[in-house]
């Protein structure tokens, strides 16, 4: 299982990444907006989806709207 992000790079667990998309998400006030840098990423079971906390919430972002700092 190797978790890639927009562009193709292989993801680490601890890994920087940055938004490529404007994201609307449930249960909190306001969007991700693009550009906006998740650090210290985790993988999920799922290889299309990493965790990382923005704002001080944990959320569940698909890897296809992210790319490798």
């Amino acid at each position: 299982m190797e978790p890639k992000d927009s562009n193709g790079n292989i993801l680490q667990a601890g890994d920087s990444v940055i938004i490529t998309k404007s994201l609307k998400v449930k249960g909190m006030a306001k969007d991700i907006k693009q550009g906006t840098a998740v650090k210290n990423i985790r993988l999920t079971d799922d290889e299309d989806a990493i965790e990382g906390k923005v704002d001080g919430t944990m959320i569940v972002i698909k890897t296809m709207f992210v790319k490798k700092k």
